[in-house]
């Protein structure tokens, strides 16, 4: 290619113009920087008590929360670490009792079991009002998803989705599954 000719007229602007009047800009195929987050909807919880309780054990919680199944593509598990799967559903677990927030939990994957939703959200906090001990439902967030078999994968969420404060939850579409 030789240097631009400086002798261009309106002509060759407006050829160009007619010549690229039809074109449509390429679909992107990759994740937007920032989406705006979606606001918490209130379940529809059934009454009664759910037989699968959810075992308490204590122990100590990492700040960044990882759990995968065997048998989940690591693929799949990247795309839950790195936003890609956005949340179908959120549960608030902020200002809850552990007990109110584990039947909300337990009740919460029920529904979103039947619904086959693939990943939602869990807002658990990062525990800022617990004083100087750990965050207590973040603990038992991280102690009760991996013994639910619907469950194929969590991590903390996105630092634009709630940090270390949520988690992204990976579930089995499958009805059949035990619990």
């Amino acid at each position: 290619m030789g240097k631009p000719d400086s002798t261009t007229t309106g002509d060759d602007d407006a050829l160009f113009r007619e010549a690229t009047a039809g074109a449509r800009p390429l679909a992107q195929d990759r994740a937007e920087p920032y989406r705006a987050r979606r606001r918490p909807v209130p379940l529809e919880l059934p009454t009664g008590d759910e037989g699968d309780a959810l075992a308490d054990d204590g122990g100590e919680t990492p700040d960044f929360l990882d759990f995968m199944r065997p048998g989940v593509q690591r693929r799949l598990y990247d795309e839950l670490r790195r936003g890609l799967l956005p949340p179908e559903a959120t549960l608030d677990l902020h200002g809850m009792r552990v007990a109110d927030a584990r039947l909300a939990l337990q009740r919460f994957l029920a529904q979103s079991l039947e619904h086959r939703r693939r990943c939602v959200r869990v807002i658990h906090g990062k525990g800022f009002g617990s004083g100087n001990r750990a965050p207590v439902l973040k603990e038992k967030v991280n102690r009760w998803l991996p013994q639910r078999s619907e469950v194929l994968a969590f991590c903390s969420a996105p630092r634009w989705d709630g940090g270390t404060g949520a988690a992204y939850v990976l579930l089995s579409r499958r009805l059949d599954r035990p619990r």
